[in-house]
């Protein structure tokens, strides 16, 4: 197994920069190119040749879907100020409008790389039987099992639409597909505009008999527009895709917000177009009346020469091809777990337990709480619900112990973006049942996960608790790396219920004992651990952090670690998505490095770990674990956990081997240069590169170990002092 240079080697030779950019706004990375720079990395996935073929075309969907939907909220917000003339500077010096510019050039070279990697994927995929057709490679078969297919399964549910002073241009919603047609009438040459939206309803790939073989759905509609057009023939087609706004407004004083929601949730449909995708060559007379009726400027357009939809390539991510996807995995149920005959209360109070999802199984959270639901000594259950699934096994637990008698407190947060739908579901379902349903803050989103159950032993009351970094959602649950924590610590217990009566009844928790939350102690708690290394630097004894997270861009906790590498502090961050601290700077950040790790699973946890005087890895380190990232809406805008591990076990399996494992990793690494570019050396002629996700497959989590122990995972690290 190989070792990388990120943990052994020493830092890299520091970079000479201007002093305006050591002090100025310079020392900053742009949020939304920093962005943009994660997704060019979940792109180059699509092109990396270790990495099986149909999940490299599911590298390129994903990276389509995840410009769409930075376009909906975050462009769309930049460009809302900069209609309302706000000229205000980010944090690093950039206003509104120079961002939009830096943006469009960039996402523009994003969308051709796209493009360029499918077509390259789409050669691949021909060597292998599957294959993407147009009009003009159909067989007479492929045209007769397409008529009836078409009658059967299409026709049904298209709407065609003339333009015209009778029938005015349709609202086209956000994410909407069309066609614009150019037709003319085969008897007097008469020409007529029209629009055929392509159902989302339907798959956008029909599979043809014969093997692999699919056709793209608005081919199949422009083989069939006689059908739907009779009389007509087609003079002139394009198609076009639009994005609108999607962020939410929701009025401060709403006196219902769950209606708020649902009314904001169909404004959300009728938001501004803030990007117009069309293909390219269209005939001019369409393209000025989709511009003109979509009220969109040149600079909001984009033309494309290849797939319009590139997000819907995951269609083609063909399960019966298993030698083109990873190989099969299957989470484990942890040995603690199986030694106590599947008991999770057992298992806890045996001692704290963290749990490493998805390699470790999330059914255990379900478990918890399934369990909770049926046995007779719970009195009462309290749950935090940010993301969860349609049909999801955490609210039916809920639901079941409410019907059963038992307390029920769920916490459902509306404002999670793109699941307010489901959470409204959600709690009308639990409210049926007779849980009490609560909504947190107006001002704040609730981010925390936190679970508590309170159960009868003996003449006691036992608090159980399970805080995660994660979501309740047993889908993301298989794809996000994730720590689920389980503990019947008295005083973990009685912060998690301070927290919950926060959220319910607006009382400012006092006295917490372990844990810190936003947005009132958890940024000072970070900024204080931070100085104190600082000072443990400048008293000449070993001082580190190693943290991860999805993002880092909140001003002060950067300057707090740029303070802290200045002072000897040895940093090393895992970062996965955005950025703004820019490392490797003499002056600024000589001790800081920063890498980005994109691969099979979706790097989600947060952690930190501070040597605590005593350096990295130490059995003295402070170890803590998040629901937050280092950012300004996490730290200072939502209701979210910091928790300290204090077993040792709990620690060890932290430090040893989840972070120890991450900093190692190399074949999915990407290390952040001075300059923002992010950089990956594979060596062709090396053999094999340590693989964090793999390690973590092939290795079971120490505190979940039990009778078995922990022999057989090997140490990452050094030993510990």
């Amino acid at each position: 197994m190989t070792k990388a240079d990120f943990l052994k080697t020493p830092f890299a030779a520091p970079v000479e920069m201007p002093k305006e950019v050591i002090s100025g706004p310079g020392r900053f990375f742009n949020r939304e190119l920093s962005w943009l720079a994660f997704n060019w990395r979940v792109l180059e996935e699509a092109m990396n040749p270790r990495v099986p073929l149909l999940e490299r075309l599911r590298f390129v969907s994903i990276s389509a879907t995840n410009l769409d939907e930075f376009y909906t909220v975050r462009v769309a917000g930049l460009r809302e100020l900069v209609r309302e003339g706000n000229t205000t500077p980010s944090h690093d010096g950039l206003t509104p409008s120079e961002q939009l510019v830096l943006i469009d050039q960039d996402a523009r070279r994003l969308m051709s790389a796209q493009q360029t990697s499918w077509n390259k994927l789409r050669k691949l995929m021909e060597g292998e039987g599957i294959h993407l057709l147009t009009r003009s490679k159909l067989t007479k078969r492929d045209k007769t099992y397409l008529s009836e297919h078409f009658l059967d399964k299409v026709f049904p549910v298209l709407s065609p639409l003339a333009i015209d002073p009778a029938h005015p241009f349709p609202f086209i919603p956000n994410t909407g597909f069309c066609l614009a047609l150019e037709l003319e009438r085969e008897t007097d040459k008469r020409r007529l505009q029209a629009l055929l939206p392509i159902p989302q309803q339907i798959d956008r790939f029909v599979r043809l008999p014969g093997g692999a073989r699919f056709l793209p759905l608005e081919e199949l509609l422009l083989l069939h527009l006689g059908s739907l057009f009779p009389g007509y023939r087609d003079a002139g087609h394009c198609a076009f895709r639009v994005l609108r706004d999607s962020d939410l407004e929701v009025e401060d004083e709403a006196e219902d917000l769950v209606r708020e929601f649902e009314t904001a949730l169909k404004r959300r449909r009728r938001g501004q177009v803030i990007r117009l995708k069309i293909t390219a060559g269209a005939p001019d007379s369409l393209r000025r009346l989709i511009m003109d009726e979509l009220h969109v400027s040149t600079d909001e357009v984009v033309e494309v020469r290849g797939l319009l939809g590139i997000a819907d390539l995951k269609e083609l991510v063909l399960s019966e091809r298993s030698d083109l996807l990873w190989p099969s995995f299957t989470p484990r149920v942890p040995e603690r777990v199986q030694d106590h005959d599947g008991d999770m209360f057992a298992a806890i109070r045996q001692k704290d337990m963290l749990l490493h999802h998805p390699y470790e199984t999330f059914d255990m959270v379900v478990r918890f709480l399934n369990q909770a639901a049926a046995d007779p000594n719970v009195l009462a259950i309290k749950q935090t619900l940010y993301r969860t699934s349609k049909d999801s096994p955490i609210v039916t637990a809920l639901c079941e112990a409410a019907e059963m008698g038992k307390s029920v407190t769920a916490l459902v947060e509306l404002k999670a973006r793109f699941d307010e739908a489901a959470n409204i579901r959600q709690s009308r379902r639990l409210e049926r049942s007779g849980a009490h349903v609560v909504y947190g803050f107006m001002n704040y989103k609730t981010h925390a996960k936190i679970s508590t159950v309170v159960r009868r032993e003996g003449d006691q009351l036992v608090t159980y608790t399970h805080y995660g970094t994660g979501n309740y959602h047993p889908i993301t649950a298989r794809i996000y790396t994730d720590l689920s924590f389980f503990t019947c610590d008295a005083a973990l217990g009685r912060d998690a219920t301070k927290v919950f009566n926060y959220l319910s009844g607006y009382v400012q928790p006092e006295g917490l004992e372990n844990l810190a939350i936003s947005p009132t102690t958890l940024k000072p708690r970070l900024l204080d651990l931070i100085a104190r290394e600082a000072e443990f630097a400048r008293q000449g004894r070993p001082a580190e952090i190693w943290a991860k997270m999805n993002s880092l861009i909140e001003p002060e906790v950067i300057d707090a670690l740029y303070a802290a590498s200045q002072a000897g502090v040895k940093i090393s961050l895992v970062i996965r998505g955005i950025c703004g601290i820019r490392p490797g700077i003499k002056g600024l950040s000589e001790n800081i490095r920063v890498k980005s790790i994109v691969g099979r699973f979706l790097e989600h946890s947060r952690i930190v770990c501070f040597g605590n005087g005593h350096g990295l890895p130490s059995k003295k380190a402070r170890v803590f674990f998040s629901s937050a990232d280092w950012m300004g809406r996490n730290l200072n805008r939502r209701v979210e956990t910091l928790v300290e591990a204090h077993n040792d076990t709990v620690k060890a399996q932290i430090v040893s081997q989840i972070m120890a494992a991450n900093m190692a990793d190399e074949a999915q690494s990407w290390i952040l240069q001075p300059d923002g570019r992010f950089l990956r050396d594979l060596p062709e002629d090396k053999g094999d590169f340590f693989n964090c996700h793999r390690f973590f497959m092939e290795y079971p989590s120490l505190s979940g170990r039990g009778s078995a122990g922990a022999k057989d995972v090997p140490k990452l690290a050094h030993s510990q002092d």
